[in-house]
């Protein structure tokens, strides 16, 4: 029977590894539901994807260079998909309203439609440090 420090050390990384299987496994499940088709038979991401393709070409530079600037707080790891889920859905409204270039409004009020509720604090303060007035779009928080 085990005893002392190495059974601590035992009981310590069974405790490890289940909590890191935990956390990894809430995060592919998440992955897999925005993967499983809808009732239209496309995905959260299939649409995302679809939107990006057909709004490529409306991008001007100084506008994906803001895009650049607005994802910048997220940390690395998270910042392409955080970029391609805001193009995403400044590629909707873009389409939706058949724009015929993707303008600084678009940007923003697809920045905000898809920052979770829980980071609209630093939202907020990514606006404010680029001097971007956030009244016309106090609805959309």
């Amino acid at each position: 029977m085990l005893t002392g420090w190495f059974l601590w050390l035992i009981l310590f990384w069974v405790v490890t590894m289940v909590a890191l299987l935990a956390i990894g496994g809430f995060f592919m499940f998440r992955k897999f539901l925005k993967r499983l088709p809808k009732e239209d038979g496309k995905s959260e991401l299939d649409w995302q994807d679809y939107y990006l393709q057909k709004t490529r070409h409306l991008w001007p530079d100084d506008l994906k260079l803001l895009l650049e600037e607005l994802v910048s707080p997220v940390p690395e790891l998270f910042r392409d998909i955080a970029r391609q889920k805001i193009a995403g859905k400044i590629g909707e409204l873009a389409y939706q309203e058949k724009a015929k270039e993707i303008t600084r409004e678009h940007v923003i009020r697809g920045y905000i439609l898809a920052t979770p509720k829980r980071d609209h604090k630093f939202l907020i303060k990514k606006l404010e440090h680029l001097n971007i007035d956030r009244t016309p779009y106090q609805h959309l928080f």
